[in-house]
C-alpha cells in the first residue's frame, strides 16, 4: 500500500510552497487517508482503467487512486501545486504511469491517453461546467465519481419532479445515469468548509442519445426551459421557437404537453423536442 497524505503532511506541503487554500478557488483538501480510500472504493475501479483526475491539489486523492490504478492523468492549473504533486508522486510511488497536465481544466481538449474513468474532488465554483466539459470532450469516459458540494450532488443526481432537478441534472443525464454515492463529513477537509459534501457516481449510457448536433440542440432547449422554470414550456420556449404559438406547435409535434414545466421532463422528452425542432 502507498503511504497516503495525512493532515500534518498536507499542511506542511502547503506551507512549503506558499499555498494558502482560498474560498474563491473552492480549495478544500481531503486530509483523512481513510476517507480517500473510501472514495476510491466507491469509484468501482478495476485497476485496468486510465483515470483522469481534475484538480489534484497536493495529491491526497491522487495517491489513493495510484494504489488501485496503473495509469493516471491529473489536470492541475495551479503551478505551485503542479510542481509539488510531481515531487510527492515520485517520492511515494514507483512503477506507476502518472502524467500531470498543467492547464486550466476548462480548456483541456486532449490528453496523452484516452481516459476510461474520471475521479475528482471538484471545487464547488466550477464543478458542473468542468464535469460536463470533460464528458463532452472525452467520450471514452465510461464511468466516474465526483466529490462536490452536497447541494450540487443532489442537483446532479436529481430526478424529474424534484425541487433541485434542473439543467445540470438533465445535461448529465444525456451522457450518463447518475446516483448519489454517499456523504462526506466536513471535518475531513482542510480548511473545513461551511457546506456539506457528497459523492456522485455516474455510468455512461450503453446507447448514445444522439450525435453532437442533436446534443447541442437539446442543451439549448434545456437552457431555455430552465431559465424560466416557473413558466410552462409554451412560454419558456417561446423565444426559442419564435413565439408561444410556435412553441406549442413544436411541443405538440414532439408529443410533449405545452402545459408542462421543464422540471417535469426527462432527458428523453427534451431529445424528442430537439428532434422535432431539427
Amino acid at each position: 500500500m502507498i503511504e497516503l497524505l495525512g493532515a500534518a503532511e498536507i499542511r506542511q506541503l502547503a506551507d512549503s510552497i506558499g499555498v494558502v487554500p482560498t474560498k474563491k478557488l473552492g480549495q478544500n483538501f481531503v486530509i483523512d487517508p481513510n476517507t480517500i480510500r473510501k472514495i476510491v472504493a466507491v469509484a468501482k475501479l478495476t485497476g485496468r482503467e486510465t483515470v483522469v483526475e481534475i484538480g489534484p491539489g497536493l495529491g491526497s486523492l491522487t495517491l489513493g487512486l495510484l494504489e488501485v490504478v496503473e495509469n493516471l492523468i491529473a489536470v492541475e492549473f495551479d503551478s505551485k501545486m503542479a510542481e509539488a504533486i510531481v515531487g510527492t508522486i515520485s517520492k511515494k510511488t514507483s512503477g506507476k504511469n502518472f502524467q500531470l497536465i498543467h492547464q486550466d481544466a476548462m480548456k483541456v481538449v486532449e490528453l496523452p491517453m484516452a481516459p476510461d474513468a474520471l475521479v475528482a474532488n471538484l471545487p464547488y465554483n466550477i464543478s458542473v461546467p468542468v464535469l460536463l466539459h470533460f464528458l463532452e470532450t472525452f467520450p471514452s469516459i465510461q464511468s466516474g465519481l465526483v466529490l462536490v458540494q452536497a447541494e450540487v450532488a443532489h442537483r446532479l443526481a436529481a430526478s424529474p419532479g424534484s425541487k433541485v432537478y434542473g439543467a445540470p441534472s438533465v445535461k448529465l443525464a444525456w451522457y450518463s445515469i447518475a446516483n448519489l454515492a454517499g456523504n462526506i463529513g466536513r471535518s475531513i477537509f482542510w480548511p473545513v468548509p461551511n457546506v456539506d459534501s457528497a459523492l456522485v457516481y455516474f455510468k455512461k449510457r450503453e446507447t448514445a442519445l444522439g450525435d453532437e448536433a442533436l446534443r447541442t440542440k437539446t442543451f439549448e432547449i434545456i437552457d431555455y426551459a430552465f431559465a424560466q422554470r416557473r413558466k410552462t414550456l409554451r412560454q419558456a420556449l417561446a423565444k426559442f421557437a419564435g413565439s408561444a404559438d410556435q412553441a406549442e406547435k413544436l411541443l405538440v409535434s414532439a408529443g410533449v404537453s405545452p402545459s408542462l414545466r421543464g422540471e417535469e421532463l426527462t432527458i428523453f422528452d427534451f431529445v424528442k423536442i430537439a428532434k422535432a425542432a431539427a
